[in-house]
C-alpha cells in the first residue's frame, strides 16, 4: 500500500484552518490536541473543556503548570482574556444544549451514516469510560473526526457498519485522516473532498471499507516529508 500521507500534525493543520472565526469549540485526545497549536488567535476561536473552562490555552514554552488549570485530560492549561470557569452541571449543559459550534475528537471506527464508536475497543480486561464524548457529540453543531485511516493492523477505520459499541448514530460530519478530507453526506455517505498527492481513488477505496464518493473540485494535499 502506498505510503503517502500526513503528518498528525499535518492533520491538526488542515481541521485548525477548516473552523469559523469565533467558534466554540471542543477539542479531544491525540490529533485533536494538536489542533489547538494551529488555531490563529485573530479568528477568535474560543476551546471549552468539558471539566469547566470556557477559554483556555496550552502553555507556552517555559510557562510554569497550575494545578488547579488543567483540562479534561488534566493537561496544564492557561486561561485566555474573558475565560470563565462553571462547575460540570454548567459544562455540561453548554454540550448538551447545542451551545457548541463543533467538537473535535478522535475515533476508532465511524460508518458512512455518520455514527461513531469512540470509547470501547471490546479489549478483554480494560475497562473503558466514556466520558464526555456522548454529550458532545450530542450537543454541538459539528463533530469533526481526527484520526489515522486505517488501524495499527492496516484495516479500515472508515466502515459500512461500525462493529465495536457506539458512542453515537448519525452525527459525524467530517472525517480528517493522514489520507484524506472526507465529508458525510446523508444520502451518498463518504464524500471524499481532499486527497492526499500521489495516492489513488483505488488505493483510497483499498483502505476504506464502506464506497467512497468525489467532490467536484478535489483538492490535493501534500503529504509529510517526515
Amino acid at each position: 500500500m502506498p505510503a503517502n500521507r500526513l503528518s498528525r500534525d499535518q492533520v491538526a493543520r488542515l481541521v485548525a484552518a477548516d473552523i469559523a472565526p469565533g467558534s466554540y469549540v471542543n477539542v479531544g485526545l491525540g490529533i485533536p490536541t494538536l489542533v489547538a497549536k494551529y488555531l490563529d488567535p485573530a479568528r477568535e476561536i474560543v476551546l471549552h473543556s468539558e471539566n469547566g473552562i470556557l477559554g483556555l490555552r496550552g502553555l507556552v514554552p517555559g510557562e510554569a503548570g497550575d494545578d488547579d488549570l488543567i483540562n479534561a485530560s488534566k493537561e496544564h492549561v492557561q486561561l485566555i482574556p474573558g475565560a470563565s470557569i462553571s462547575d460540570a452541571s454548567v459544562s455540561f449543559a453548554m454540550m448538551r444544549g447545542g451551545h457548541l459550534d463543533a467538537t473535535i475528537l478522535g475515533a476508532f471506527q465511524v460508518s458512512q451514516a455518520g455514527d461513531i464508536a469512540s470509547w470501547s475497543t471490546g479489549e478483554a480486561g480494560v475497562v473503558p469510560g466514556i466520558g464526555g464524548a456522548m454529550d458532545l457529540v450530542a450537543g454541538a453543531r459539528r463533530v469533526i473526526v481526527a484520526m489515522q485511516h486505517t488501524d495499527r493492523d492496516g484495516r479500515p477505520k472508515l466502515l459500512r457498519a461500525c462493529t465495536l459499541p457506539l458512542t453515537a448514530r448519525r452525527v459525524a460530519t467530517s472525517i480528517y485522516t493522514d489520507r484524506a478530507v472526507i465529508d458525510v453526506d446523508a444520502e451518498r455517505g463518504f464524500v471524499v473532498r481532499a486527497i492526499v498527492a500521489g495516492l489513488a481513488p483505488g488505493d483510497l477505496q483499498a483502505m476504506t471499507d464502506a464506497p467512497l464518493h468525489y467532490a467536484p473540485g478535489l483538492v490535493t494535499l501534500e503529504p509529510s516529508t517526515t
